[in-house]
């Protein structure tokens, strides 16, 4: 069994990305889908993980079970060195300036809703201005239209152009001096679409505007920076970076943090309670009430560890070359549109097949063992704005390959078969 780290990468002796060794680390990729190898396309919805987080896992149920800060036993102890061990490494993992800039969180929408919440409660008032755009998620749409109708202030939404690419001229004229605060992705779950992120940054701060970056799909395909973004907030989600469900984190610079009141209130998140008055705990801790998700903070601090062994820059040289195959394929596919044909684009394909709904694309694929998914991406707006009802998406990770991609442009002949 592969327990540390990536197969054949450990001696540090593999010079090149061998992604047939790379899939030995996936144990769920080795199985038959109703008789067919499975061809997993569905990575951006939640990616595999690998034994080396499998390991962690089962490591600290076994041996380290016991809660964090609140107690002088063994186990306690080991507890929260594993714990706090998995921060240290996220902040390096995104370049942050300090460990306390990295808040736990159950994920992307979680971290946006503390946001929306935390510094919404702090710093919108009637009348002031929050801009997304069109290409938005879900969970960074309706925080902020909750916000809005609370505090009687307003949402404003930069459009996008016919390949899906933010357009940044537009988006530049929606920000005023009421404007504060400018929230949207870094990378299309919808669309694939690679925002040019520094440039709006640098133009937002410009005019005193702070920026959070939805990273659910960037963190897991290129490397982040966040101070050489210089983003004063980013979120992810651990589900989608190869770690366990239910995790996420909030990067926040420690000046906005601080001036941020409480998410939610409880235990770890205090420094001292009387019924008179409650003291807040010093960052990150102000931010995490409760117990937290021990053994999903310590698998995803495996997961970064597995993803530095490979090489996030590896990582993502590889899925672009695998993207600009299947882009080749896909475009000589008769009745088939892609959606989301930006020049700068993560790894995956959006697309639609004439005369036949996603739901029956994904259906007659599942029965070839292909995994993809079908449907608005909970991003219903950018289905609005090109008028389809949904799409099929195939995205795809460092463990795909092209044979992968192959037998999912066969599928997709057999679709044409199927509805002929």
């Amino acid at each position: 069994m592969l327990t540390t780290g990536v197969a054949g990468l450990a001696t540090g002796t593999v010079t090149k990305f061998d992604v047939d060794r790379i899939r030995l680390d996936f144990p769920i990729l080795n199985q038959q889908v109703h008789g067919k190898p499975l061809v997993y396309l569905d990575n951006a919805a939640t990616s595999q993980k690998p034994r080396a987080v499998l390991e962690a896992l089962r490591r600290f149920y076994i041996a380290d079970c016991a809660n964090v800060h609140r107690a002088v036993h063994l186990l306690s102890e080991r507890a929260t060195t594993a714990y706090e061990g998995a921060r240290k490494k996220i902040q390096k993992f995104l370049g942050a300036a300090d460990e306390r800039e990295i808040i736990f969180v159950r994920g992307t929408t979680e971290a946006i809703n503390l946001v929306a919440h935390s510094f919404g409660k702090k710093f919108i008032n009637a009348g002031d201005e929050i801009v997304i755009t069109t290409m938005e998620h879900h969970s960074n749409i309706v925080p902020w239209q909750i916000l809005c109708e609370d505090k009687k202030a307003v949402l404003k939404v930069a459009p996008i152009n016919d390949a899906g690419e933010l357009i940044v001229p537009e988006l530049e004229k929606l920000l005023s001096p009421r404007t504060k605060l400018l929230s949207m992705p870094h990378v299309s779950n919808a669309l694939g679409t690679i925002n040019p992120v520094r440039e709006i940054i640098a133009m937002a701060h410009s005019r005193n505007i702070p920026v959070l970056l939805d990273g659910a799909q960037s963190a897991p395909h290129m490397a982040v920076n966040v101070q050489e973004l210089d983003c004063d907030f980013y979120a992810f989600s651990g589900h989608k970076l190869y770690g366990p469900t239910g995790i996420g984190v909030l990067y926040g610079k420690t000046a906005l943090l601080e001036a941020m009141p409480p998410y939610q209130g409880g235990g770890d998140m205090i420094s001292s309670v009387t019924f008179e008055k409650t003291i807040y705990n010093r960052l990150p801790y102000k931010f995490e009430a409760g117990t937290p998700a021990i053994a999903n903070v310590i698998g995803l601090g495996a997961a970064v560890d597995y993803l530095e062994q490979v090489g996030m820059n590896q990582i993502c040289a590889y899925e672009q070359d695998l993207l600009a195959y299947a882009t080749d394929k896909f475009e000589r596919l008769p009745g088939v549109r892609m959606i989301g044909t930006a020049r700068e684009k993560a790894s995956l394909i959006s697309f639609v097949m004439e005369g036949v709904h996603p739901h029956d694309i994904g259906t007659v694929l599942d029965q070839e063992g292909i995994a993809v998914r079908a449907g608005h991406h909970c991003a219903q707006p950018v289905m609005d704005r090109f008028n389809v009802p949904a799409t099929t998406r195939a995205s795809f990770a460092f463990y795909n390959t092209r044979r992968e991609v192959d037998a999912l442009v066969e599928g997709i002949e057999k679709v044409r078969e199927v509805f002929a």
